[in-house]
């Protein structure tokens, strides 16, 4: 499949129909979606399945959270750190079905953004901590 407008210097955002999330400096684009929304930004309807496309500005991130199901992310540009360590461009992560995690971009106001290849199964839902 050919993303209309992608390649490393669209990464910039201009060039491509990113979403808006909940949370200041994250966007998202789907690439391919089946079944039910998957919740990307916690407010789906858990079940489907989806490939996206996350941008994360320097130094924001998603709010902690618990997949439904498994996600497979692959770190594009720039780079993140959540509670199992510090990933950087080229690296490739597994979260389990069940596992939780508040991810946050490297680097201060001004740096480049991380941008994440995403596949999640299921979906996501808001972790409240005991």
């Amino acid at each position: 499949m050919q993303v209309p407008g992608l390649g490393w210097d669209a990464l910039a955002g201009e060039a491509l129909a990113w979403r808006e999330t909940r949370t200041v400096g994250v966007r998202w684009l789907p690439l391919s979606e089946e079944g039910p929304g998957v919740g990307v930004d916690g407010d789906g309807t858990p079940g489907g399945t989806a490939t996206v496309l996350v941008w994360m500005d320097a130094g924001c991130g998603y709010p902690p959270h618990r997949h439904l199901g498994p996600e497979d992310v692959l770190v594009l540009q720039g780079g993140y750190r959540d509670e199992m360590g510090e990933y950087g461009a080229g690296d490739h992560v597994h979260y389990a079905a069940g596992s939780t995690h508040s991810p946050c971009a490297l680097g201060k106001r001004g740096d480049p953004a991380c941008v994440l290849y995403a596949t999640i199964q299921v979906g996501t839902e808001p972790f409240e901590s005991a």
